[in-house]
């Protein structure tokens, strides 16, 4: 007989996303033979506690950290569905270890974050914030300091050429760029060349875009990543968008480059610290378009960023591996196994 299999929903989901969510998920899980959900206990300094992940089989997790510690003595826990794709706040390998499966929902982000840099661009390239203050303030377009940017036969560039940055360039290849460029050392040229793009190295990026995207994950690797010697290759007529994380960026580089205008312009949906501090120097520049890491937050992410995590979970319910598993050796590993055999009946 299979045992019931109990979800434990974060609390952050009852504050952060609260009444965007709920529909969707008693839809996907309500009255399901077999399975529960119900919102976590508080969890201090949103991080994850032994006790209360010891409670359920799953987890729904926007953004509640899970540390090694929160794993110790830790045996029920099988699965950790993330609602989004950065995992930046989870220790993946504490998770491996504990025998506990790592999940992600990109299908659901692919197009709302393609979309979401491609609105950066637009508005930025139209210098639309500009018009706007310039409107409001009752001067006219013969007082406007100049003309705005042209998206055709120019250069889009990509750090990292993954799910993201495949549907930006799908959108944007109707557009008339000169090119579509991307640096990912982990993606071979005939994976990309349908979407006519060009793999080019990391400093030929950053010296030919006229737009340079951030969309690679934020991990050890990663953090701080890009600092001043890129922005300093960059064009001074170029512009730098980041809806990836904020910590893949030297911050301080960042708003010395705004500053100091090496380049034209930046569009930022997200922040080393979220929210940003109110003094950080990036709130007062003239020459960045600022959004409170929500660009992408539409209905229809709310809705498949739900649906997709709820598949993971319910696909380990049924004793079987979730789909966009972040961590696939724990698919080799006995205690995740005797878990699945549990759920299937087979125990």
């Amino acid at each position: 007989m299979r045992p019931v299999f109990r979800i434990g929903i974060t609390p952050d989901f009852y504050t952060d996303v609260k009444g965007l969510f709920e529909e969707e998920l008693e839809r996907m899980l309500g009255g399901r033979p077999g399975v529960e959900y119900a919102p976590m206990p508080p969890q201090p300094d949103k991080l994850a506690t032994p006790e209360a992940l010891d409670e359920v089989d799953g987890v729904l997790a926007l953004s509640l950290r899970f540390a090694r510690e929160s794993l110790r003595g830790v045996e029920r826990l099988a699965v950790v569905a993330r609602w989004g794709v950065g995992f930046d706040k989870i220790d993946v390998a504490a998770l491996t270890e504990a025998d506990v499966a790592l999940a992600i929902t990109p299908g659901a982000v692919r197009r709302p974050v393609a979309e979401a840099i491609l609105t950066l661009l637009f508005a930025l390239s139209k210098n639309l914030f500009a018009l706007d203050r310039a409107t409001r303030a009752g001067r006219w377009r013969s007082e406007l300091a100049g003309p705005a940017f042209d998206l055709a036969g120019s250069v889009l560039g990509s750090l990292g050429c993954g799910n993201i940055a495949r549907e930006m360039f799908r959108l944007a290849r109707p557009l008339g760029f000169a090119r579509l460029i991307a640096c990912d050392p982990f993606v071979k040229p005939e994976e990309v060349a349908g979407l006519g793009v060009e793999l080019v190295d990391l400093e030929t990026l950053f010296r030919e875009s006229d737009c340079v995207t951030v969309n690679i994950p934020l991990n050890e690797a990663t953090r701080g990543f890009i600092g001043e010697r890129h922005f300093r290759l960059m064009k001074p007529t170029a512009l730098f968008i980041n809806t990836a994380r904020g910590a893949i960026v030297d911050h301080q580089a960042l708003v010395r480059a705004l500053e100091e205008r090496w380049i034209r312009g930046a569009g930022i949906d997200v922040f080393p610290t979220e929210p940003p501090p109110k003094d950080d120097p990036l709130l007062a520049l003239d020459n960045v378009i600022l959004a409170p890491h929500a660009l992408a937050w539409t209905a229809g992410l709310f809705r498949d960023n739900t649906r997709e995590a709820c598949r993971n979970l319910l696909a380990v319910a049924r004793g079987d591996p979730p789909e966009s598993l972040v961590n696939p050796e724990v698919l080799a590993r006995p205690g995740f196994q005797r878990k699945l055999a549990r759920f299937r009946g087979d125990s």
